[in-house]
């Protein structure tokens, strides 16, 4: 039986100074409706008997931890354009405690209200945005990505206006529980100020309570660390089939946490040029272009740290580590969904690049793939019938995983593409039928079991 996890507070974002945060108040919302909550989620930080709404919705402080919410100042590129004006502008940090494995995690919102950074906008998210939050974080962890986890989300009774959507919106806010909510965007706004002081402060911080090392490790053991993490990331985005959509420097978290789910999709086919923003107009963060994001991304974190060492050809060197980090992640993961257990690198590599290719075919779905090909099964068929997959099941030899969880006899697998997104929201919007939604969920959840059943013997995910 799994131990049960005290609560444990631990807000340190409190040693950076008030500098770097500036103390807020919650909206006050006509109602409070909880539309989703992750008991499974609370237990991991000793929450599981939590007054869901009084601290959720209504936002009252947690026992022994921070007193305000705290709204975070950074900086950011946003679609490479540099922009000095941000910050959270509707979400604040809640609260910081640790979680069943000792790791420091964060409790953030997502339309909590408005903040000193929030400029023209009302500070609040709807209750689609929400909804849709929930389906990203749950389908990205069930298939191993590091991805922060809604944590709860509660339908808030006002009415918004939007111009993306149809008005007016029914409105929502959400609780979500991350490894951190530092990203490089907070780096460069030190960086943008010259505050070489508050850099190495963010610096000793995110060593010592994001990654569990000596705080005094230095800038460029924090940029090697964030290079391995990130490029674990972008490589799991794409065995995935994830495009996250807008990879701003303000969206990447420093521990390489997936996080903030906007105009998200999962790709129905390996098709590099798809995109999930109607606004990317350049394909700048397709799917096939997300590594170069990332990476582009680090080069600008990598800017920052520069301040801090004379070490310029040590940290040129980590970033250029970032396309090896990437492609050894890419191979672990995609034979981690195909089932298979681990060979050895080259072995993994040649099976990955395999995979590539049979996807490229544009014969068969990403998540239609991986559910026939699963433990190495040799599935027939009209789709099946290019020389790509021969070189496949070539290149997977007598490697063999088990099925025994029931999802593989479903005849379908499970997979949360726009059109079901959409049919799942309307079904809330026009007779408030939630039940096509939690069914979701419990059927992501039950392919993510299937997947760890396996895998478990195998490899696991990125922490």
């Amino acid at each position: 039986m799994t131990p049960v996890q005290p609560y444990q507070p631990d807000p340190r974002i409190l040693e950076l100074g008030d500098g770097f945060y500036d103390p807020v108040r919650a909206a006050e919302f006509p109602a409070c409706t909880a539309r989703f909550v992750n008991e499974r989620a609370a237990a991991e930080v000793g929450l599981e008997s939590a007054d869901w709404a009084r601290h959720f919705c209504r936002f009252e402080p947690l026992p022994g931890n921070l007193e305000a919410p705290l709204a975070l100042r950074y900086h950011g590129h946003q679609f490479r354009s540099y922009n000095p004006e941000l910050g959270d502008g509707r979400g604040f940090l809640f609260a910081q405690l640790r979680d069943r494995g000792g790791r420091l995690t964060d409790l953030g919102t997502k339309g909590s209200g408005q903040t000193p950074w929030s400029r023209f906008g009302d500070g609040r998210l709807t209750l689609k945005g929400g909804v849709r939050e929930v389906l990203a974080t749950e389908m990205l962890e069930a298939l191993g990505v590091n991805t922060s986890r809604t944590f709860a989300l509660f339908e808030t009774g006002e009415e918004l206006q939007r111009n993306d959507e149809p008005s007016p919106a029914r409105s929502a806010v959400l609780t979500r529980l991350s490894h951190g909510h530092i990203r490089i965007g907070t780096f460069q706004r030190l960086a943008f100020g010259e505050d070489v002081e508050g850099l190495e402060r963010l610096v000793s911080y995110c060593l010592e309570h994001l990654y569990g090392e000596p705080a005094d490790g230095g800038a460029e053991r924090l940029f090697a660390l964030v290079t391995e993490r990130t490029a674990a990331l972008a490589a799991s985005y794409m065995v995935a089939g994830f495009v996250h959509g807008v990879l701003n420097t303000d969206n990447i978290n420093i521990t390489g946490e997936s996080f903030d789910y906007g105009p998200w999709r999962f790709a129905p086919t390996w098709e590099p040029g798809f995109t999930a923003a109607y606004f990317d107009h350049s394909g700048l963060y397709a799917f096939g272009r997300q590594p170069e994001a990332i990476q582009w991304n680090l080069a600008q974190l990598a800017g920052c740290l520069a301040l801090l060492t004379d070490g310029h050809e040590r940290l040129q060197a980590s970033l250029e580590g970032f396309a090896a980090h990437f492609h050894a992640a890419l191979s672990a993961g995609m034979v981690r969904r195909l089932g298979l257990t681990p060979a050895g690198a080259e072995e993994d590599r040649v099976v990955a690049r395999a995979v590539v290719a049979a996807l490229g075919t544009g014969k068969v779905g990403i998540d239609r793939f991986f559910f026939d090909w699963f433990g190495g099964a040799r599935p027939t068929g009209e789709a099946y019938a290019d020389p790509a997959f021969e070189a496949l099941a070539e290149a997977i030899g007598d490697r063999r995983g088990e099925r025994r969880h029931a999802y593989w006899s479903d005849a379908q697998p499970c997979s949360i593409l726009i059109d079901e997104v959409e049919a799942i929201w309307a079904a809330i919007a026009s007779d408030d039928d939630w039940a096509p939604f939690e069914d979701k969920v419990a059927a992501i959840r039950r392919m993510g079991e299937a997947l760890t059943e396996t895998a478990g013997s195998a490899s696991s995910p990125t922490p």
